[in-house]
């Protein structure tokens, strides 16, 4: 060992008293701390770009200090350089130095004798001309050699700093520090941007009169201090790292935004008691997506037995969810209630009923008890959390303090007792009880006021690892046994209400440690990281800089701050006594059977993850065949075959649709056929599942035709050609291989008799023809068989052969068919049908009974529709119903089908009212109308459709009765580019209490009504809405119809019918006009509406009682809220009462109740009057003044201000209130959350 080495005891480093807190240092240093990868062991030095992924790193350049150490007084420069990190314990310390000799004379790279600490060998790497940069670059190293390699598991978590200093002056050094996990991987860390070159042979370093490189030689020493790494995480990179080997547990992968979801998840999983109830609800024969209750038992599951991260797809898709809920985040607390409430239901019948609420419920009692009568008013309710303010309160007994902090009411506030009158009261709130699981949701998200948004709040708020909670029960409370409670778990939100991401620390076990979770990563904690760390608030000081003097940048906003973006915003709390039977152990044998005995590895990777054992079982098979099919799909060939039956099942173009639906009886049937196996093998197997002798059908070739139909085109002649020269002699190149299956009719001594497809001598060939039916009273076209005809036959001779498959027609022999069709004995006449060749989608030819079918130009495979002709009063019948009388118009409605989704507009659940009509895009407005209000027995002109957005699923313009427009250019506008922002497939509709004709004499006007309940905590109107903190003044628009050519007083009674509002109220009820926050006038109730454009914003309000009992010296004057200048007005404007010489103290407690603001963020306001003609000159008000001056008596003792009582007295006076406007876009919650029941 270099003599200069020297190894401390462990035990004679632990941080002193007052040794000044640091913090990771990696933090600081950023990506500075970038090693050079373990490539650098290895002695081949030609290699220039072997190191590229070495960071550059400049060296911070301090200002001198006084009473600097020197470089050889190792203590010192130790303590300067390589402060104790908080919170981490020392295992090993050492310090080297390196004497570098013939500095230019070294090769490319250098090593260091190597030096010992903690029982491994270590050394300085350098680079000495540099690592491809024009600095010197100084790694620490860890000395394992070749052939003496380091265990493939060990690591060491190093702090270390690289002093360069001059032999012969000690004063001159250069220091870098860094902190790194060292592994066999990772075998190198360091400074690649060490020093510069140039500076370093200079002939002055730093002004000192001489270079650091001093006669070709310098020293380097390395300090180094090894760690206990507390949870084995420490400064990891997490590469190739695995929480299933590392802690036991495995984390719930993000489906993009559910972050949020997984930390909830983890809570509940973690809450043994729950797991093992939630495996008690009977899933055996339920096991499908809508179900979430074994979608979440195959959660659970999966987390106890699978070794990587579990996908929760299958359990989002149980809610409901599609991807707009997926990547939206949403309130944990509402979502924890609902899906409490699913399983709350399931549970109900089972042995696991009433399991939630024993362990979750817990009981408040609501108080109202007279101060001076024997007389008190009660309820006793339940609850599944507690909400606790954070704004205000320091810890967690201020929030129950303050959530059970007594009111009195009295003064003009007293309660009005029955039998005692008006009385003195203390109204409150007192916990009867707490539940076993106790969940405190920590209000960190709050409606702002000034802001006008919802803000986070990151101020500092301490939670213990236990606590009592007797202190907030009521005297009459059951304390039999302790109300300690231990913390189990902290749910922490990183970020702002903008942006952000949500993790989770959990406790096990009673004894053991916390553990991160953070979506799909496990990590031990520890105590610190769970508790103290998300608690908000400031950053600490470094002992490096004040870092609160900057802030940390979030990563999720990218903007700096000094206090924490990561807080906590539920907390899980266990009753100590209950521990035992809370934290339960919970194995495979607490899950149902059904869920099977074991996963294996891969489960979640087949579809959103794996199914129950059974299933698993079948879907690894089904993987192993997919594998196998894979590795011998060029030994396959896919062939689609049709059947007579599919044909006649079939409603549409040609004899089937390829595309459909496989379920449906029309879908033709795909075959995956050995190449190999010849056409009477594959004849055999499609006989097979026909239930017939393979001699009793014949495979015919379907060509794909130029004018894009597929028709059988010939029979396939040798039964012992192989399938794959079929494919290739009968079907196109890169087309998939389709046949018909014709099915015998004619049998002669058992055996099917054919028709016989070759031209004989005078005979014309016969011609494969194929029948539809259009059934003008049913309005529908559908196959009725196949008929051989002779290419010389007429057209009419097909009339009596489709008399007798449709049994118009009394039975005759045998007509050369080959199918039967059984319908209505009605007679019907040759000459009363009407035939039509199908030739393509968009042609539909009508055929001439005298032609020949050649003369038709007939081929093999054509289709012939035919219908019954129809008498004027037929057809005339039929087309009041809206049906098609001739074959072509339902032809072309087919073509131009399109399955329209109708959604109600004002539905709270969409789902639940909608419906889908087949309908034609060439429908008129009036034509799809009737469709509508048929299927609703609503008069269609009473109907109003709108437009859909695409992205939210909200209406976008209503949908104007034009005739010159069709169902197809409503749905797609071609008017620009831009219009594929609605819903091609849907529209909204509302059913008018007016026809459309009275609705267009009609003005639609958007009144924004004030709501009363201004500051409460009010669930909004719109059952979709999510719980808010309504802010002061608030608003709903609502839309009102009004007569063109009425006045304000026809408004009211619209806006009284949409508001739900008394006829007591109503009268009551005024209209003004609002303009950049500002009233401009308020308009009375003769005032025209049609002066009143689309864009005037209106507002109404009732008129407050004060105003309405308006004394003869007082006045009403406007207020507005502006911020620093009246030319920033924001907010809502209002209209106040004045009193005349009231003191301006007493007028600021009648505004605090107008508005609904009060204590500290009422108290932030400032008050002024402004004139419109000195608008930017606002005067300021103090409360000793007066707002409004008496008639008389101006010499009252009272402050009062002559101009200002002069200026108050004019009508155009405003009152203004100065505060901060800090409000902002905060990205909505959008919908609600909602879990499919």
């Amino acid at each position: 060992m270099d003599p200069v080495s020297r190894n401390l005891a462990s035990k004679d480093m632990q941080p002193q008293a007052g040794d000044e807190a640091v913090a990771d240092l990696k933090t600081q240093l950023g990506d500075m701390q970038i090693g050079g990868g373990g490539d650098i062991l290895v002695d081949d030095y030609d290699p220039v770009d072997e190191k590229p992924n070495v960071a550059i790193i400049t060296p911070d350049e301090s200002a001198d200090e006084p009473l600097e150490p020197l470089a050889d007084d190792y203590e010192a420069i130790r303590e300067r350089y390589l402060p104790l990190l908080p919170d981490l314990e020392t295992e090993y310390e050492a310090e080297h130095t390196w004497h570098i000799e013939n500095y230019r004379g070294l090769t490319r790279k250098e090593r260091g004798p190597k030096f010992g600490c903690g029982g491994h060998p270590w050394r300085i790497l350098l680079f000495p001309f540099g690592n491809n940069v024009d600095f010197a670059s100084f790694y620490l190293e860890q000395g394992h050699d070749d052939d003496d390699k380091p265990p493939e598991d060990w690591y060491a978590c190093v702090q270390f700093t690289l002093v360069l200093w001059n032999r012969n002056d000690p004063t001159l050094y250069i220091t870098h520090t860094a902190n790194h996990r060292f592994n066999a991987e990772e075998s190198d860390w360091g400074f690649t941007r060490f020093a510069e070159l140039r500076k370093l042979f200079a002939t002055q370093w730093g002004g000192s009169g001489r270079p650091m490189v001093e006669d070709d030689a310098v020293n380097v020493t390395a300090y180094m201090r090894i760690y206990k790494d507390p949870t084995g995480v420490l400064w990891h990179n997490f590469i190739n790292y695995n929480s299933k080997k590392e802690t036991g547990m495995v984390g719930l992968k993000n489906q993009g935004a559910t972050c949020y979801l997984n930390s909830l998840l983890q809570s509940l999983y973690f809450t043994n008691a729950f797991r093992k109830a939630v495996y008690q609800i009977p899933t055996e024969n339920e096991t499908e997506r809508k179900n979430s209750a074994w979608a979440l038992q195959r959660l659970f599951y999966l987390l106890q037995t699978n070794d990587d991260a579990v996908a929760t797809q299958e359990l989002t898709a149980s809610f409901g969810w599609e991807t707009k809920q997926i990547f939206e985040q949403q309130d944990v607390q509402e979502l924890s209630r609902i899906l409490m409430e699913r399983m709350e239901e399931r549970m109900k019948g089972t042995e696991a009923e009433n399991a939630l609420p024993k362990m979750f419920v817990g009981k408040t009692k609501t108080y109202l008890s007279c101060i001076n009568v024997d007389y008190e008013s009660s309820r006793i309710e339940d609850f599944w959390d507690i909400q606790l303010n954070v704004s205000g309160n320091r810890n967690l007994d201020d929030s129950f303090k303050d959530y059970i902090q007594m009111e009195t009411l009295d003064g003009e506030n007293k309660y009005f007792a029955e039998g005692y009158g008006l009385q003195d009261a203390k109204k409150g709130v007192i916990f009867e009880s707490f539940p076993q699981v106790l969940h405190l949701q920590l209000k960190r998200f709050e409606f702002d006021i000034n802001r006008e948004a919802t803000m986070k709040i990151n101020d500092r708020y301490e939670f213990p690892e236990a606590f009592d909670a007797a202190p907030y029960l009521s005297e009459s409370a059951d304390r039999s046994e302790p109300w300690i409670y231990k913390l189990h778990g902290v749910l922490v939100h990183s970020g702002d209400v903008n942006a952000g991401h949500y993790y989770a620390f959990f406790k096990p076990t009673s004894t053991g440690h916390f553990y991160k979770f953070d979506d799909d990563k496990v990590t031990r904690a520890t105590l610190k990281e769970a508790l103290e760390e998300n608690f908000g608030g400031d950053y600490a000081n470094l002992a490096n800089g004040n870092i609160g003097a900057v802030g940390v940048r979030n990563p999720y906003t990218r903007t700096l701050s000094t206090k924490r973006s990561m807080s906590a915003y539920m907390l899980v709390y266990i009753r100590q006594s209950r521990e035992e039977s809370i934290l339960v152990d919970v194995n495979e044998d607490d899950a149902p059977a059904h869920l099977g005995e074991l996963f294996f590895g891969a489960a979640n990777t087949i579809g959103a993850n794996s199914i129950t054992a059974r299933q698993l079982n079948e879907e690894r098979a089904a993987l192993e065949k997919r594998r196998r099919d894979k590795e011998e799909q060029h030994l396959y060939l896919p062939v689609g075959v049709v059947t007579e039956e599919n044909f006649k099942s079939h409603q549409g173009f040609d004899l089937t649709n390829w595309d459909s639906d496989p379920d449906s009886p029309s879908s033709p049937q795909v075959f995956r056929v050995l190449r190999a196996s010849t056409v009477g093998d594959f004849t055999k197997k499609v006989a097979e599942t026909m239930q017939l002798p393979p001699d009793h059908i014949r495979l015919w070739a379907m060509v794909n035709r130029q004018n894009k139909t597929t028709r059988p085109d010939q029979p396939l002649p040798d039964l012992n050609m192989s399938m794959d020269e079929a494919c290739a002699k009968f079907n196109s190149r890169d087309k998939p291989f389709r046949l018909w299956v014709e099915t015998a009719n004619t049998l002669e001594d058992g055996k099917a008799l054919w028709a016989n497809m070759q031209p004989l001598p005078g005979i014309s060939p016969p011609v494969l023809v194929f029948l539809k039916y259009f059934d003008t009273d049913a309005q529908t076209l559908k196959g009725v068989g196949h008929v051989f005809m002779r290419k010389n036959s007429k057209v009419s001779e097909m009339n009596p052969i489709i008399q007798h498959l449709m049994g118009w027609s009394p039975s005759e022999k045998s007509l050369s068919t080959s199918s039967t069709f059984s319908s209505s004995s009605n007679l019907v006449s040759a000459s009363s049908l009407a035939l039509y060749e199908e030739i393509k989608h968009s042609m539909i030819e009508p055929m001439k009974p005298k032609s020949t079918l050649q003369q038709a130009e007939i081929q093999d495979g054509d289709i012939v529709c035919f219908q019954k002709t129809l008498s004027e009063r037929e057809a005339s019948a039929i087309a009041q119903t809206g049906g098609y009388t001739d074959v072509r118009e339902f032809y072309d409605y087919l073509l131009n089908r399109i399955i329209v989704k109708f959604i109600p507009k004002s539905a709270t659940d969409h789902d639940e009212d909608s419906f889908t009509l087949a309908l034609s895009r060439r429908m008129s407005y009036d034509q799809f109308s009737a469709k509508v209000g048929e299927h609703l027995k609503i008069d269609p002109t009473h109907l109003r459709f709108t437009t859909i957005l695409a992205s939210s699923g909200k209406p976008k313009a209503p949908v104007r009765r034009n005739q010159g427009l069709n169902l197809s250019q409503i749905l797609l506008p071609q008017m620009s580019a831009y219009n594929n922002s609605q819903r091609p497939d849907a529209l909204s509709y509302e059913i008018l209490e007016m026809s459309i004709s009275e609705l267009e004499t009609k003005k639609n006007l958007k009144v924004n009504w004030i709501t009363e309940g201004i500051t409460k905590e009010v669930r909004q109107t719109d059952p979709a809405a999510s719980w808010k903190l309504t802010p002061p003044l608030v608003q709903e628009t609502f839309d009102v119809l009004v007569p063109k050519n009425g006045f304000i007083e026809d408004l009211i009674p619209g806006l009284q019918k949409k508001a739900n509002l008394p006829d007591e109220v109503a009268r009551y009820v005024r209209i003004f006009e609002v303009h950049g926050s500002k009233i401009i006038r308020e308009l009375g109730h003769d005032y025209s509406v049609a002066s009143i454009s689309e864009f005037t914003n209106l507002y109404a309000e009732v008129i407050p009682e004060e105003e309405r009992t308006l004394g003869m010296d007082e006045s009403v004057i406007t207020a507005f809220q502006f911020d620093k200048e009246p030319s920033k007005a924001h907010g809502l404007p209002f209209k106040f009462v004045a009193r005349p010489g009231e003191p301006f103290k007493r007028t600021k407690e009648r505004i605090s109740r107008r508005i609904g603001i009060k204590g500290k963020q009422f108290d932030k306001i400032k008050f002024a009057v402004l004139q419109r003609s000195s608008f930017s000159k606002p005067t300021y008000l103090d409360d000793g003044e007066i707002l409004l001056a008496p008639f008389e008596d101006l010499g009252t003792d009272l402050c009062i201000d002559d101009e200002l009582s002069a200026m108050t007295r004019a009508m155009d006076d405003l009152l203004g209130l100065d505060h901060v406007n800090k409000s902002r876009s905060q990205g909505g919650k959008g919908d609600s959350i909602f879990i499919r029941a």
